[in-house]
């Protein structure tokens, strides 16, 4: 029995690119079907994060148009992680495997053939991995790279260079919504469910229309609250840096009394004042990134929703 995809496409203002990459969709969809690779079933979901624009105006339009294409939105923009995890729970009791992907066409989806390829030889994970950043900026790229290597370091289990192009199989997804926090980084949560798992390389395209909703100061902030939600790390940074702080403190007072008692004392502004600033800035740093952990404990004891589906363009039952 052939299998029954689910393509989840998360969207937030793509009224621009929709048009545009909704018939590459459509296309290869129909050309793993033509191909025997999967069942006529298979759709195209389309998850709408709370756009501002006309985008699930076009989303409801597609699904008339096509029976390939359904869409879901929820009730306000939760952020691109929260969309795809929404994606991937509504889609987990309605098909066997599940690929997530970006609206904006820079991904390759003609690795979908590789991935479903990969799942049939019996593979439950298939990540999409960038095999080259030639066409990135030297700024772009060496951020970009950082920002794994960083998460790497920081204790975050990933695979280097990949996003959220991923095919995951329904019994992983199953699995995946044991996973109750609030705080979700999937690139990092999906390794964490283990199951056999493999990478397919594709070269990453230019965006075909719109802007990028990834600038650098979205990229760092998802990779502090990558490592926050998934490693406490930093935490023990903190304690070792405390630890080395205090030794060279002992050190400087052993020193202090030493040199009053040989009456070599003298008194110093710029030291005192370069001491206290440093010592300050330490302190505020470190009550930061323990904040920071905090909120996401007080985050995940209220148990709120991680997303509210509003609409969706088909009945509550998805058909199977």
């Amino acid at each position: 029995m052939l299998p029954k995809l689910i393509i989840v496409i998360p969207c937030y203002n793509e009224q621009e690119v929709l048009p545009i990459t909704s018939k590459m969709f459509l296309n290869k969809i129909n050309s793993l079907v033509s191909a025997g690779k999967i069942s006529d079933e298979s759709r195209i979901m389309f998850v709408n994060d709370g756009s501002k624009d006309d985008t699930w105006n076009i989303i409801c339009s597609l699904a008339k148009s096509d029976k390939h294409f359904i869409g879901i939105s929820q009730s306000r923009n939760r952020g691109h992680q929260n969309a795809v995890l929404a994606g991937l729970m509504e889609a987990k009791d309605n098909c066997d495997i599940t690929i997530s992907i970006d609206c904006d066409g820079q991904d390759d989806i003609d690795a979908m053939d590789k991935m479903v390829d990969s799942y049939m030889n019996g593979y439950e994970v298939v990540y999409g991995v960038r095999s080259k950043r030639d066409t990135d900026t030297f700024f772009k790229r060496f951020t970009a790279e950082g920002f794994y290597k960083l998460l790497q370091k920081m204790g975050a289990e990933i695979v280097f260079n990949h996003a959220d192009y991923r095919l995951i199989s329904n019994r992983v997804i199953r699995e995946f919504a044991n996973f109750k926090e609030v705080n979700i980084f999937l690139r990092g949560m999906v390794p964490l469910v283990g199951f056999k798992s493999t990478t397919v390389e594709y070269e990453r395209n230019e965006r075909i229309a719109g802007e990028s909703h990834y600038p650098l100061k979205k990229m760092l902030y998802l990779a502090f609250d990558g490592i926050t939600s998934l490693s406490v790390k930093p935490i023990k940074m903190i304690m070792n840096f405390g630890i080395i702080v205090a030794i060279i403190s002992f050190i400087g007072i052993i020193w202090a009394v030493v040199d009053a008692l040989m009456g070599n004392t003298s008194t110093g502004w710029a030291s005192t004042v370069c001491i206290v600033c440093f010592i300050g800035g330490v302190q505020l740093i470190s009550i930061g990134v323990i904040g920071e952990y905090i909120g996401k404990i007080y985050m995940e004891v209220k148990k709120r929703p991680r997303y509210i589906i509003s609409e969706r363009t088909y009945d509550d039952d998805m058909e199977k």
